[in-house]
C-alpha cells in the first residue's frame, strides 16, 4: 500500500448520490490528496492526512459512521430505531391528526395546516437541510427536486400533499437503504467466514491471538470442528477439510502431510497441525473479499450508460418542470395553481433514482451470489461479457482432463530392453518441467529403473528435449522431432497411429541415427467433462472449442469422446493465442477456460478469461477475468447462467425504469398527475426495480 493511503469501511450510506457528495466534500478537505469511494462494498480510499473524525464531518448529512479497514463493523441499528425512520413515523401520526382536522374543520383551518406543517417539518427535517444547501450551490439532485416540490405544494396551499410527499419519500428512502444492504450482505457473509483469532504453538509456547498478529512459520493448532484462521501447510495430523467458503465444493477433501489449507475453512475430524504460510492480510480468502469490493466497484457498460443519461436527465427534468409550470399560464391563460402543482408533480416524477439504481444493485447482488458459490467474477464488465458469450475454449490439459498424464506403453524398438529406455528417458525428463516429463520420471522410478547421468540439457519449444548420456546425444519427443532428422521406418509409424487413436500421446526415444524406443502417455478425461459441455450446448452456446499441444489423432480421440464442436491440435502456446483472436473475429464474444498459468496469453486474448483452481493459484486469480475457485468445470455452465440473468434483469430494470417515467409524465397532459401519485410512481419504480434485482440471490447452481 503507497504511504499516506488509508482505506476505511463506511456504515450508513444510503444512496449512489450521497456517495458522490460525501466524496466531493473529502475532496474539499486541504490534507487530502486523492479519494476513491466503492459504493457496492462500502469502502473508501483516502489519499492525504484526514481523521476519521473529519470523514464523519463529510458525512455527517446521511449519517455515515466510519471505521478502519481491519475492524469489525458493528451491528447496523435496527430498521425502526434508525433517527430518520422515527422521525417519518412521527411525521406520519401528525398526517392522520392532520386528515382528521381536515374533515371537522375544513381544509383552510390554521389547526389543519399547523398538523399537516408539523408533519413536512419532522418528516423532511433531513431532506430540506441538504435540499436547500444544495439549491444554494445549484447541485440538482433527488433531495433538491424534492425540497422545491415540497415547498412549491406548501406555497401553493396544498399542505395535504406536501406532507403526504414528505412521509413517502422518507418510506422510499428507508426500503432503498434495506434492500441495498441486502444486496451487500454476500460481502459480509464473506467477511464473516474466517475467524478473528487463532490457536499458535511458537516454540514451546501455545497461545491464542488476533490473527493480524499471526507470523509466517507460526505452527496454528486446528481441533476437529474448528475452523481455519490463516492459509498455510498441514505439517502434522490428517483429515477431511470442508473447502465450501472458497472454492464451492461441497464434498470435503481429505488433507494431510505437504497438502495446502486455506482460512474459512472448516476442519471435520482430525486434529492437524499448520504452518502458516501467508498473512492474515494475503489469504485466499482476503484475496476474494479484497477482488469481489473491486469487481463491485467497476462500472458495468450498462452502469456507465445509465451514470452518463442521468447526468443530462435531472437538468432536462428541472426545465420541463419550470415549462409545465409557466408557459400554460402565460401563453394560454390558465390557472397558475393548477399548472404549477403539474409542474411540482413532474419534478417529483422525474427523480432519477430507479434509473441509476438499476445496475449497480444488480452487479452488486450477482458478483456476491457467485462469490459465495466460489466464482470470484472480477468486475461488472466481465460479468456482462460472460452473459453475451458465443464460443468457449478450453485448454485441454488439467481442465477437460486431470492433467496427471500417466504412462500405459512403453515399446523397445531396438537392442534397449524396456528399463533402460526408462532409465535413459527419465534421465533427461528429470530436467524438464512438462507435465508428460514429470509423468515419465514417475514411472521410472515405479519400475526401478536405474538412473544414469545426464548433462548439456537442451528443451526444444513443443516438440521435446534432448541431453548427452555418456558420448551419446539422446533425443526425447514427438515423433515430429525425428522426422525431421531420421526417416521413421513404416512399422513404427503404423505403431505409433495406433497409439495415438487410442487418445495416447506418444514420444520417441532416439540417438541422432536411430530410434531406441517409444513411450505412450495418457491423460485421464475428468469425469464430469462431457457432461458440463452437454450442460454448455443446452445453454445454447453455439461452440465448444479444444485446443491442445498434443498430437492431432490424440485431441479428435478426446475431442469425439467429449462431444466438442471442434479441436485444435499440435499447438504451441502462440497458437492458441492467435487462433483465440481468429474466433473473436469470426463470432464476437469467446471465453477461454484454463488453468491460468500456462494459458496466461490466451486468457487475457480472450473476451472473458476463465481460470480453474483459483483457490491454489495466485496466477489463476491474477489473470483470469472469472476464477473458479475449485480445480474444476462444475460452476461454469452456472456462471454463464447467472450472468445471463443478471443482463436480462438489467435490461428489464432500465427499461421499466423509463417506461414508468414516460407513463407518468403523459398523465400531466390531461392533468391527471398528482403530487402523491408522483412520488408512488418514482417509489414504486425504485423498489421494483431493486426487488427484480434481489431475485439475483436466489439462482441456483
Amino acid at each position: 500500500m503507497e504511504d499516506n493511503q488509508n482505506i476505511y469501511r463506511l456504515q450508513g450510506l444510503s444512496c449512489t448520490n450521497c456517495a458522490a457528495k460525501f466524496e466531493k466534500n473529502i475532496r474539499a478537505i486541504e490534507t487530502v490528496e486523492d479519494v476513491q469511494l466503492n459504493f457496492g462494498a462500502m469502502k473508501i480510499t483516502v489519499k492525504g492526512d484526514a481523521s476519521i473524525e473529519q470523514l464523519e464531518k463529510a458525512g455527517a448529512f446521511d449519517g455515515i459512521k466510519v471505521y478502519p479497514e481491519r475492524q469489525r463493523l458493528e451491528k447496523p441499528e435496527p430498521f425502526w430505531k434508525k433517527r430518520e425512520n422515527i422521525a417519518a413515523m412521527i411525521s406520519l401520526v401528525f398526517i392522520i391528526a392532520g386528515y382528521v382536522a381536515f374533515f371537522q374543520e375544513g381544509e383552510n383551518s390554521p389547526v389543519t395546516i399547523g398538523l399537516f406543517a408539523l408533519a413536512i417539518l419532522i418528516g423532511g427535517f433531513d431532506l430540506f437541510k441538504v435540499g436547500l444547501q444544495n439549491l444554494a450551490k445549484l447541485e440538482f439532485d433527488m433531495k433538491t427536486l424534492m425540497t422545491v416540490a415540497v415547498i412549491g405544494a406548501a406555497l401553493i396551499g396544498e399542505w395535504a400533499e406536501g406532507a403526504v410527499v414528505v412521509f413517502l419519500f422518507a418510506v422510499s428512502e428507508a426500503l432503498e437503504a434495506y434492500s441495498i444492504d441486502k444486496a451487500r450482505q454476500s460481502i459480509k457473509a464473506l467477511m464473516e467466514i474466517a475467524p478473528n483469532r487463532a490457536t499458535v504453538r511458537r516454540g514451546t509456547e501455545v497461545m491464542e491471538i488476533d490473527v493480524e498478529d499471526v507470523r509466517i512459520g507460526d505452527i496454528m493448532l486446528i481441533k476437529p470442528g474448528q475452523k481455519l484462521a490463516m492459509d498455510g501447510e498441514v505439517i502434522k495430523g490428517q483429515s477431511s477439510i470442508n473447502q465450501a467458503a472458497i472454492t464451492g465444493e461441497s464434498i470435503p477433501v481429505h488433507k494431510m502431510a505437504g497438502d495446502e489449507v486455506f482460512a474459512g475453512t472448516l476442519n471435520e475430524e482430525g486434529a492437524l497441525e499448520v504452518r502458516v504460510t501467508k498473512r492474515a492480510e494475503d489469504t485466499t480468502i482476503a484475496k476474494i473479499i479484497h477482488l469481489v469490493e473491486e469487481a463491485q466497484a467497476e462500472r458495468a457498460p450498462s452502469q456507465q450508460f445509465v451514470d452518463k443519461f442521468a447526468k443530462y436527465y435531472t437538468p432536462a427534468i428541472m426545465v420541463v418542470a419550470l415549462l409545465v409550470a409557466v408557459v400554460p399560464p402565460l401563453l394560454f391563460g390558465a390557472s397558475w395553481s393548477e399548472w404549477v402543482y403539474s409542474g411540482l408533480a413532474v419534478l417529483v416524477v422525474g427523480c432519477p433514482c430507479a434509473l441509476v439504481i438499476s445496475t449497480p444493485v444488480a452487479i452488486v447482488t450477482a458478483i456476491g451470489n457467485a462469490a459465495r458459490k466460489g466464482v470470484l467474477i472480477k468486475g461488472g464488465i466481465h460479468l456482462e461479457e460472460t452473459g453475451k458469450l458465443k464460443v468457449v475454449a478450453f485448454d485441454k490439459t488439467g481442465t477437460l482432463t486431470e492433467g496427471k498424464p500417466a504412462v500405459t506403453d512403453v515399446i523397445s524398438l531396438s537392442d534397449m530392453d524396456t528399463d533402460e529406455i526408462l532409465g535413459v528417458s527419465g534421465a533427461i525428463e528429470s530436467f524438464s518441467q512438462h507435465p508428460l516429463a514429470s509423468a515419465i520420471v514417475r514411472k521410472a522410478e515405479q519400475a526401478g529403473a536405474e538412473t544414469v547421468p545426464a548433462s548439456d540439457f537442451r528443451s526444444i519449444t513443443g516438440k521435446g528435449a534432448k541431453a548427452s548420456i555418456g558420448n551419446e546425444t539422446y533425443y526425447i519427443g514427438s515423433p515430429n522431432l525425428f522426422e525431421e532428422t531420421l526417416s521413421i521406418p513404416e512399422d513404427v509409424s503404423r505403431q505409433v497411429k495406433e497409439l495415438q487413436e487410442q487418445g495416447k500421446t506418444v514420444m520417441l526415444l532416439g540417438t541422432g541415427q536411430e530410434i531406441k524406443g517409444l513411450i505412450a502417455v495418457a491423460d485421464q478425461v475428468r469425469k464430469s467433462s462431457a457432461s458440463i459441455i452437454k450442460k454448455l450446448h443446452q445453454l445454447g452456446i453455439g461452440k465448444t472449442v479444444m485446443l491442445t499441444g498434443d498430437n492431432e489423432a490424440t485431441g479428435q480421440a478426446i475431442g469425439h469422446q467429449l462431444g466438442l464442436s471442434e479441436t485444435r491440435a499440435e499447438l504451441l502456446p502462440e497458437d492458441k493465442l492467435a487462433f483465440i483472436r481468429t474466433l473473436r473475429g469470426q463470432n464476437g464474444n469467446v471465453a477461454m477456460v484454463g488453468d491460468g498459468v500456462n494459458d496466461a496469453p490466451a486468457l487475457a486474448a480472450a473476451t472473458v478469461g476463465i481460470a480453474m483452481g483459483g483457490a491454489g493459484t495466485d496466477a489463476a486469480l491474477e489473470t483470469a477475468d472469472v476464477a473458479l475457485m475449485a480445480d474444476d468445470l462444475e460452476k461454469l455452465p452456472y456462471t454463464i447462467a447467472l450472468s445471463r440473468k443478471t443482463l436480462a434483469i438489467i435490461k428489464q430494470n432500465i427499461s421499466f425504469a423509463i417506461l414508468v417515467k414516460i407513463a407518468a409524465l403523459l398523465l400531466v397532459v390531461p392533468g391527471w398527475l398528482t403530487l402523491w401519485l408522483a412520488i408512488f410512481a418514482d417509489m414504486g419504480a425504485t423498489l421494483i426495480v431493486v426487488a427484480n434485482s434481489l431475485r439475483l440471490l436466489r439462482t441456483k447452481e
